[in-house]
């Protein structure tokens, strides 16, 4: 993973994506070129009032000039969104921090996409990536309608489109319902339809699903107490039921850089040396959790009596 920057960004541009989507093109404030970045990356926004929210690039990666973002407005949101919407327009400089990618596009012979609603935006460059390096690829893009679908034109005549006012939802069982080998599944969007593609990708050769979530997934199972020693310091803290391992780093002078503390920008992602970990971020995957070496210290906790954390 590249390093992550701080960044003061200006809004360059602003137009309508869809119905209810504002597209912001963004440039270093200072006019210098932007950290490079890969198909599946997000950044930060810092918003007034503490808000974080993260967001996916959906530009051109070539373009060092600009980041471009798409943002739904969300009615019952936590006032992100609104913000955006209603407060930032062309000429306002943001905070930014990034960029991050635990959505990256691995090598496949070939790739199928699926997206819902604003979801569609990691997408945008990964089709325009596989696409032009020549692989096989098929993308399964739904939405509320046809005027609340973003980047329709950046997606040309080989998307299939399910606006569900014309045709209903994605057929899921059509499209995944056969097992594909040497076949990339990427999936992003409303958690119904992460859920319903993981249910139906359990069938595939492991490793086939990549799904990115900007809301974290329920978490389960008790809320223990448990150790955490820091091997660089040789410190031990304990982390009681109420509290997450990263407050209890914050509380002990620890410094590890945060975000979301939801689990869903990967940010707080920390080096395991020893003990299980409970796993309750909404990034890693099946076989990213049971090597068991890195957790996501805002949501995850131990699975046992203690941690040891390469802090």
């Amino acid at each position: 993973m590249r390093d992550e920057v701080d960044l003061r960004l200006r809004v360059t541009r602003r137009v309508a994506g869809a119905e209810g989507v504002a597209v912001l093109d963004l440039a270093d404030a200072t006019g210098a070129p932007l950290p490079p970045w890969d198909p599946g990356a997000h950044i930060d926004l810092r918003l007034p009032g503490g808000m974080v929210r993260q967001y996916s690039l959906c530009g051109d990666p070539a373009d060092r000039t600009t980041w471009r973002i798409g943002v739904l407005r969300e009615p019952d949101g936590r006032g992100g969104s609104a913000h955006v919407h209603d407060a930032v327009r062309e000429g306002t400089v943001v905070d930014a921090r990034g960029p991050r990618n635990h959505f990256a596009l691995v090598d496949a012979p070939r790739y199928l996409f699926i997206a819902g609603g604003i979801g569609v935006t990691p997408i945008v460059p990964m089709v325009a990536a596989v696409a032009a390096a020549g692989a096989h690829w098929d993308l399964h893009y739904g939405g509320r309608s046809r005027r609340s679908m973003a980047f329709l034109d950046a997606l040309g005549a080989r998307a299939t489109l399910y606006p569900q006012d014309e045709v209903g939802l994605i057929d899921l069982d059509r499209v995944l319902g056969r097992p594909l080998a040497g076949t990339a599944v990427y999936c992003c969007g409303p958690e119904p339809l992460l859920s319903a593609v993981e249910r139906r990708c359990a069938a595939w050769p492991a490793g086939s699903l990549h799904v990115e979530r900007f809301a974290p997934r329920a978490a389960a199972g008790p809320l223990e107490a448990f150790e955490v020693e820091l091997a660089a310091s040789g410190l031990t803290l304990t982390v009681p039921p109420n509290q997450s391992v990263l407050r209890a780093l914050e509380e002990a002078g620890v410094e590890v850089l945060s975000s979301c503390r939801e689990g869903t920008c990967g940010t707080c992602e920390t080096p395991v040396l020893a003990g299980r970990v409970d796993h309750r971020d909404s990034l890693l995957t099946p076989d990213e959790r049971a090597a068991n070496d890195t957790m996501f210290v805002c949501v995850s906790r131990a699975a046992g009596p203690r941690l040891v954390l390469d802090l």
